[in-house]
């Protein structure tokens, strides 16, 4: 029933029907948008609704870190450690992939004679102060460029300041 020919003709028109209706998206395009350059960048009209700029008014306020960090809680941030774990200890002296965090708040950056750390962290600070660990945390490659942490960050301006509060606690 089905030769060669006879598919050869099905596929040819499915392909011809396809050809037709993308030559005509292409005309209707052209039509349409009279050539101009980011036509789909422009509202065409606005319609104004009362109360609108009450509600656009309303502006989240950034809590400082320091405020953040004074009332972090130590118990929600061991929850959050779980996710340093497949890299880091708490143990001193023994290292991961990462270095061990044992006693990190307020020590130097290259603490461990025994770890390789890289020249980008050594240069982007001295000490792990809580501000310098939320900043790391935050977004380890805009803090340390060329870091070899592979970590993308923490967006959570209070899971840093917990995480940070319980690490404060590790090696006191």
């Amino acid at each position: 029933m089905f030769d060669t020919m006879t598919m050869t003709k099905v596929i040819g028109s499915l392909c011809g029907t396809l050809l037709v209706f993308l030559l005509g998206a292409w005309l209707a395009d052209e039509i349409y948008s009279a050539g101009e350059a980011g036509k789909y960048d422009k509202q065409a009209y606005v319609i104004e609704v009362e109360g609108a700029e009450e509600e656009e008014q309303e502006v989240v306020e950034e809590v400082s870190f320091a405020t953040l960090y004074q009332t972090a809680s130590a118990e929600i941030g061991e929850g959050l450690w779980r996710s340093c774990r497949a890299c880091h200890t708490l143990e001193s002296g023994q290292q991961g992939t990462g270095p061990s965090l044992f006693g990190v708040v307020d020590r130097p950056v290259q603490f461990f004679d025994e770890f390789n750390y890289s020249g980008a962290l050594i240069e982007a600070a001295d000490v792990w102060t809580p501000e310098n660990l939320n900043a790391f945390l935050e977004n380890p490659r805009g803090f340390a460029p060329g870091t070899a942490m592979s970590y993308s960050g923490m967006r959570d301006g209070e899971d840093r300041a917990n995480l940070i509060a319980y690490l404060a606690t590790i090696g006191e």
